[in-house]
């Protein structure tokens, strides 16, 4: 099947939707499928061998432009190639990536109005490449800030438009008014041009069901999944699940002698995301594990430069509960030492006070064996549910979370039999194959009910 996946770069941080994105086609390529990632605004930045294409439509510089300078919107061919410049748009990214997200309310809108919109030369460009240089059997668009692509790619092409759901609505609720009242409006209107949503849990198709104004039956579930080549270890790193098992039992005999217990934390550093709340259970729980020097709390994950001032505060408050020993900031990892931090781990800790729709760092803290405390809110409860491979918590309670955590590292007993429940779990239903292949199932059937239709004249 020929597919091509349009999916938005987030300047120059990893991003969950932009790793997810090319994991996804990366397992479509690997199962034969002719796929292909077409990066919008910047390149995509991965933690994963890239796949998409060298070529970016949508490019940042250019949209914003013909946002703000009327005349920039006819189009100038020779001027908007030297402002797609991958190399430029890096580049631009690094500058640019502190852009307060409240501020983009008018520029989200003229994108959601597609060929109405003040980009409307860029969509003209983005379908004209699909036509000429692909035909795809299918378009998938990476979120539904997207969908008023949908239209025109409809009418051009005759393919369904499938697109996905990812946490957009963490932003878009984020937006100032009167921009935020008009998104949710024309996010109404051109959802109904999309064939069919995707969406990470059943929780999160269920919120943008409403959220979007689209029937439950257009809003498929398709649960994560991820590479799991080098997952999967146990605290070595390589091996097989018995091998993790023998692995946390040597750690814990060694802890006997004195070595602290290791809680992590994985993710963005914002506060959205809780490392305040999981720093205040920390205090706790080194106080209930005997003070300074029993446990320690290692951070990795992308710092916005807008959210500097929030760690520096975190961490002054570990100063001054005694504990900047006892805490570790590795900053942003590649994949390679994301799989060695969660190596080091004996437990992860979510603190996010949002209802995350998806916890991609969940899946890959299982896939090596690292059993997960998380808010019982989101996906969290069905993702846990299913694999077993953690506990639930109230949400936004450093008190619950410090509990949990504290319980968990007495028993490594049951820190054990949960570590390797959630890695049993992943590796034989959460892999990308599996995602691929659930995700080629609508595919196909979107397009066999529009070969049905045309054969009917429909």
């Amino acid at each position: 099947m020929r597919i091509a996946y349009v999916s938005a770069g987030a300047a120059d941080m990893y991003c969950g939707s932009c790793l997810h994105d090319n994991t996804l086609v990366a397992a479509l390529q690997r199962l034969g499928h002719d796929a292909v990632l077409v990066p919008t605004y910047t390149p995509l930045r991965t933690d994963e061998p890239g796949v998409a294409i060298e070529r970016v439509f949508f490019g940042a510089l250019n949209v914003y432009l013909k946002q703000i300078a009327p005349p920039l919107r006819r189009g100038w061919a020779g001027v908007e190639r030297l402002l797609d410049r991958p190399g430029l748009l890096a580049l631009v990214s690094r500058l640019g990536s502190a852009t307060d997200p409240g501020r983009l309310g008018e520029l989200t809108l003229s994108i959601l109005r597609g060929e109405e919109g003040n980009q409307a030369s860029e969509l003209d460009k983005l379908a004209g490449w699909l036509r000429d240089s692909f035909r795809p059997e299918v378009v998938h668009l990476t979120n539904s800030m997207f969908a008023g692509f949908a239209r025109r790619l409809k009418a051009e092409l005759g393919v369904p438009v499938v697109c996905s759901v990812q946490g957009e609505e963490l932003f878009l609720d984020g937006l100032r008014e009167p921009s935020r009242g008009e998104v949710r409006a024309a996010l109404a209107e051109r959802a109904r041009d999309v064939d069919l949503f995707v969406a990470p849990s059943r929780f999160y198709a269920d919120l943008m069901a409403s959220y979007l104004q689209v029937e439950r039956g257009r809003m498929a579930v398709v649960p994560l999944g991820i590479h799991l080549a080098g997952h999967g270890g146990g605290h070595g790193g390589g091996g097989t699940a018995a091998d993790g098992a023998t692995g946390d039992a040597a750690r814990t005999a060694v802890r006997g002698a004195g070595e602290p217990w290791v809680v992590g934390y994985l993710g963005r550093i914002a506060p959205e995301k809780g490392l305040d709340l999981v720093a205040a259970a920390f205090r706790e729980l080194a106080a209930a594990l005997g003070g300074p020097g029993r446990v320690r709390l290692h951070v990795a994950g992308y710092l916005p430069p807008q959210h500097r001032g929030y760690l520096r505060g975190v961490e002054r408050r570990l100063r001054e509960w005694g504990l900047a020993g006892d805490y570790r900031y590795a900053g942003e990892v590649t994949r390679e030492e994301k799989i060695a931090f969660l190596g080091g781990l004996d437990l992860l800790a979510v603190g996010t006070v949002y209802p995350e729709p998806k916890g991609l760092y969940v899946l890959e803290a299982l896939a090596n064996g690292v059993p997960v405390v998380a808010p019982r809110h989101g996906a969290f409860p069905e993702l846990l549910a299913e694999n077993g491979g953690g506990v639930l918590v109230a949400p936004g309670d450093p008190a619950a979370l410090a509990a949990a955590l504290g319980e968990l590292l007495r028993d490594p007993g049951r820190r054990e039999r949960l570590g390797r429940a959630g890695r049993e779990a992943v590796h034989a239903r959460y892999g990308d194959e599996a995602m691929a292949a659930a995700t080629l199932v609508l595919y196909e059937g979107l397009v066999q009910g529009r070969r049905e239709a045309a054969a009917l004249g429909g």
